[in-house]
């Protein structure tokens, strides 16, 4: 995407963003599902109830 730092003007920094996403390549698909590198919970041991 490019720099917008300098461009003080909203509506201008939004436009120039809008053409710098139509003109980029689209995005592959995703090869593993959303959520994939995620830290799994652990599972509790069985036996004496954890209180």
């Amino acid at each position: 995407m490019a720099n917008t730092t300098k461009i003080e003007s909203t509506d201008e920094r939004k436009a120039l963003k809008r053409a710098a996403r139509r003109k980029a390549a689209p995005k592959a698909k995703r090869t593993a599902p959303r959520g994939a590198n995620k830290k799994k919970p652990k599972k509790l041991t069985r036996g004496q109830g954890k209180r």
